[in-house]
């Protein structure tokens, strides 16, 4: 008859409420132990730890450890850091982000290195200029007898051209100063500081010798007013130039014996 229940569709409507209950429980315990907590450490942020000078290597293995994923990115040379340390991460320390994030290190290849020019042939002037330009700087200046190349020029340096070296590297040069019973011109230094006069002797392998003061009210004190011998004789190299100068205050001095 219409309407009546029948045991056997009391039974099916019994099978489907346990079903559906089952199926809720389930859901349940699904979404609780696995879904939720996936959910929270995915949108959960957290702060990015520092790896900058810590070897490549190392700085992954850390960041793999907290569930981030490092890349990494350029090589740049580096004065501070050693090669092959990070140097620059991305994001920065300390920022907050989500687990997981993608983290890229920039790698030192290590300090940027030079080439030390040729400077043999050279003279001490266009040494001093070539070895400026690649970062170094001119050494030790010494002088010795020499029958190949003329007086002034370079026949040897301390650090042999085309090795690679630190920028700032002093290079020491050995100078000719022509053969052993060879002449030089002498510079003209009048008008020169003692200092600038002192220099551009020992560049022409001369020194300064006696030195007296004279009074001038136009000069600026130290300023080489005359010398002996005057710029154009020829001297033995090593030898001396006397040179007059201005005295301090105006005031005529002794002469100074060196």
């Amino acid at each position: 008859m219409p309407g009546r229940t029948t045991p056997s569709s009391r039974s099916r409507r019994a099978k489907r409420l346990l079903l559906g209950v089952l199926l809720a429980v389930l859901l349940f315990f699904l979404g609780n132990d696995i879904l939720m907590p996936w959910y929270v450490s995915h949108g959960a942020h957290v702060a990015v730890p520092s790896v900058i000078g810590l070897p490549f290597e190392r700085a992954k293995a850390r960041l793999d450890s907290l569930g981030f994923e490092p890349r990494q990115g350029d090589i740049r040379t580096s004065e501070e850091y050693p090669a092959g340390t990070v140097i620059i991460q991305n994001p920065l320390p300390g920022a907050r982000v989500k687990g997981g994030r993608r983290i890229y290190l920039t790698i030192s290849g290590g300090e940027q290195l030079v080439t030390v020019p040729q400077l043999r042939g050279k003279t001490l002037r266009d040494a001093r200029f070539a070895l400026e330009r690649n970062g170094l700087k001119l050494g030790e200046v010494t002088y010795a007898a020499n029958e190949e190349l003329p007086p002034n020029t370079i026949i040897d340096q301390g650090i042999s051209g085309g090795l690679k070296g630190r920028r700032g590297l002093l290079v020491a040069v050995l100078v000719s100063q022509g053969s052993a019973t060879g002449q030089v011109e002498v510079p003209d230094v009048i008008g020169r500081t003692m200092t600038e006069a002192g220099r551009i002797l020992a560049n022409s392998g001369l020194r300064i010798g006696n030195v007296s003061y004279e009074v001038s009210a136009t000069l600026l004190p130290n300023t080489v007013v005359d010398q002996y011998p005057r710029g154009g004789s020829l001297l033995a190299y090593g030898e001396a130039v006397d040179v007059f100068v201005v005295g301090q205050g105006g005031k005529k001095q002794p002469p100074i014996e060196n």
